[in-house]
C-alpha cells in the first residue's frame, strides 16, 4: 500500500511537471483514496476507462489526457458522468500530458523511439515554446515499409504511410498525438522520416512537394508507450499493482 500525496509527488518531480507549460492541469485531478494499492493508466480519462478501472478496483487512474484542461468546464452530461464514477469509486484521478510526452526515459516520444531500436536520440521539435519530441538514428538504414510494419505490430496500430522521400531511413523523429504541424520542423532538420499521431490534410502535398517521408500511426496508439513505461516506474518505486487500461481507438 502507498500513499496517494507521495505517489502524486514523486511523479511530479519525475516528470518535471511543474517547469513545463501546458494546457494540462497536470498531477492530481480528482481526489480519491489515501491510500493506494492498485494503479490504472489508460490514454484518455473517458467514461469507458474509468469504469473499467474502477471494476478492476483500481484506487488511482493515471491518463495522458486528464479532464481539466485549463478552461470552465460546466459540471453536466458525460463530465458530470465521469465525476460520479470516480467519486463513486473513491478512485483518485491524474494526469500528465506534455510532462509524459518529453521525458527521455519513459515518454511517449523516447519510448517510440526505442521500439524502434533507434540511437542517438536528441530533444526535437518544439511545441509553444517546448521541446516536446525526439530525434534518433537507427542502427542501420531500414525500408520505410519495414517501420511501418513494426509500428503496426508493436502500437497496434494501423499507419498511414506517406512515401515521397528517401526509401532507406536512418535518421527518425518522432511527435506523438496531433503534431502533423510539426513535420516542417523534420524537413528542415533533414530527417528521413517524421512519426507521429494524426495526419493533416496538407500533409500530404508537402512531403510530395519536399520529397519527405511522414507515417501517422494514430493519436491514441503512439501515446500508449510513455503511459506503460511510467507503470512500471511507479510499480517499482511504489510496490503496488497496476494495469493498462486499453480502450483500442484508430484516430
Amino acid at each position: 500500500m502507498a500513499d496517494r500525496d507521495k505517489i502524486v509527488a514523486f511523479t511530479d518531480a519525475y516528470l518535471a511537471s511543474a517547469r513545463i507549460k501546458d494546457s494540462s492541469q497536470n498531477g492530481l485531478q480528482v481526489e480519491g483514496s489515501p491510500e493506494v494499492k492498485k494503479i490504472a493508466f489508460g490514454v484518455s480519462a473517458s467514461l469507458e476507462c474509468i469504469k473499467r478501472a474502477a471494476d478492476w478496483g483500481a484506487d488511482m487512474l493515471v491518463t495522458h489526457h486528464g479532464l481539466l484542461w485549463g478552461r470552465p468546464v460546466s459540471v453536466t452530461g458525460p463530465f458530470k458522468r465521469k465525476l460520479a464514477a470516480l467519486f463513486g469509486a473513491d478512485m483518485s484521478l491524474c494526469a500528465w500530458h506534455l510532462p509524459l510526452d518529453m521525458h527521455p526515459a519513459c515518454g511517449n516520444n523516447a519510448r517510440l523511439l526505442a521500439l524502434l531500436g533507434a540511437k542517438k536520440q536528441k530533444p526535437f521539435g518544439s511545441y509553444d515554446g517546448e521541446t516536446i519530441g525526439f530525434s534518433g538514428t537507427l542502427p542501420k538504414p531500414l525500408p520505410i515499409g519495414a517501420i511501418a510494419a513494426a509500428l503496426a505490430i508493436k502500437l497496434d496500430a494501423e499507419p498511414l504511410c506517406l512515401r515521397f522521400g528517401r526509401e532507406k531511413i536512418r535518421t527518425v523523429g518522432v511527435v506523438s498525438g496531433g503534431a502533423a504541424r510539426m513535420f516542417d520542423q523534420a524537413i528542415a532538420a533533414g530527417l528521413d522520416l517524421y512519426i507521429t499521431g494524426e495526419a493533416a490534410e496538407p500533409v500530404q502535398e508537402l512531403a510530395r512537394e519536399t520529397k519527405a517521408n511522414f507515417i501517422a500511426a494514430g493519436h491514441y496508439n503512439t501515446e500508449k508507450p510513455g503511459v506503460m513505461a511510467l507503470a512500471a516506474v511507479l510499480e517499482k518505486k511504489f510496490g503496488v499493482k497496476t494495469k493498462f487500461i486499453d480502450i483500442p481507438n484508430p484516430a
